[in-house]
């Protein structure tokens, strides 16, 4: 387990329970569906110790997502509790909770300023008011699940390589985000656009995921034929559909000339130069950014912004070259000295972006 001390502390069964919240009838019933293993004294008291703590942790994260008790025994068996995995799950899970509230709270009180004007709440109004003031959000429509599942450890299958062929080609998503699916010989790779390859492993006929990141591809068939897949990572499932690879590697092509020659895309520094304006504002424009990317954007604008703040007036920009497919800056600041990088997709959207001190 991440973050174990190196002296255990034990708790018995009624320590446990008074000290994390939950019933002695519950920690047996964790016990017997394989989820904790609880040590025993020679009297046969149960123990529960760091990695007992961390995977009650876990379960109690994942019962407040609602999964069933079921449901949590066939996700966690076989693998040990991971404290930085059960941290994240716990951090996004409360962080979509407090998104929801706050939007509930700002059509509550934008419609009891409508009614305190004396005006009539509208059908329109009202809808909204039970959309946004739904907590009750679907499991799996949850950015703090969606991470979870996608960052859990992976099991490798035996591959079935005559599908490899069926998989390989070129898939575009309706943003202008292009994948490129590879076979050589009875490996499969994947990469996007402008990316390194990386070597994709079965955990099913039609499911792959990266040892390298806590990256999935599923592809999809309808008709007995590839269609598409869809690209889990970072809460977000990207779909896209098989295409002609002919564009696709104009395209890629194109990247690759770019990198080479150290050229820009058309209006660059422009971009660049209103993106960290609009961070500087706390106003990231979140509708010009593909959604996996408006996500972080959200989440991180406030420590953004506060960086920013401590860097000062902005002062040049700097181009240094094509990095992976984004553009890559030196950004001087009246403080401070930053590295920012940015993509586009096809459409325009901004696909990516990063900043760090400069080297």
């Amino acid at each position: 387990m991440h973050g174990r001390a190196q002296e255990d502390e034990f708790l018995t069964a009624l320590e446990c329970s008074e000290r994390i919240g939950i019933s002695i009838r519950a920690l047996r019933l964790y016990e017997q569906h394989g989820l904790i293993s609880p040590r025993r004294t020679f009297k046969q008291w149960r123990l529960y110790g760091s990695n007992e703590i961390a995977r009650l942790s876990e379960i109690m994260a994942l019962k407040s997502l609602g999964l069933s008790l079921r449901d949590i025994s066939k996700l966690l068996r076989g693998h040990h509790a991971d404290l930085a995995r059960i941290l994240a799950l716990q951090r996004d899970a409360l962080a979509d909770a407090r998104k929801r509230a706050e939007r509930g709270l700002q059509v509550i009180e934008a419609l009891q300023s409508k009614i305190r004007s004396g005006a009539t709440a509208s059908i329109d109004d009202l809808t909204n008011l039970a959309k946004e003031t739904n907590m009750a959000e679907p499991l799996k429509d949850t950015v703090a699940w969606r991470r979870y599942e996608q960052m859990r450890p992976r099991t490798e299958i035996a591959a079935k390589t005559r599908l490899y062929d069926d998989y390989a080609g070129a898939y575009g998503t309706d943003d202008g985000t292009f994948f490129i699916v590879s076979r050589r010989d009875s490996q499969l790779f994947y990469r996007v656009v402008g990316q390194p390859d990386i070597e994709i492993f079965p955990e099913g006929d039609a499911e792959f995921f990266m040892k390298m990141l806590p990256v999935q591809v599923t592809f999809q068939r309808e008709d007995g034929q590839v269609r598409g897949l869809i690209h889990h990572q970072n809460g977000f499932e990207d779909h896209a559909g098989k295409m002609d690879p002919e564009p696709v590697r104009l395209i890629d092509d194109e990247l690759q000339r770019r990198i080479r020659e150290h050229t820009p895309v058309p209006d660059s520094e422009a971009i660049l130069r209103r993106v960290i304006e609009e961070h500087m504002r706390g106003e990231p424009d979140l509708d010009g950014m593909v959604p996996a990317l408006a996500e972080a954007a959200l989440e991180q604008k406030d420590f953004i912004r506060s960086e920013l703040d401590q860097a000062g007036e902005l002062k040049a920009l700097s181009f240094k070259g094509v990095s992976q497919g984004l553009d890559v800056y030196d950004v001087q600041f009246a403080n401070a000295k930053m590295e920012w990088g940015f993509s586009l997709t096809r459409r325009g959207k901004i696909a990516a972006l990063y900043l760090r001190p400069a080297l």
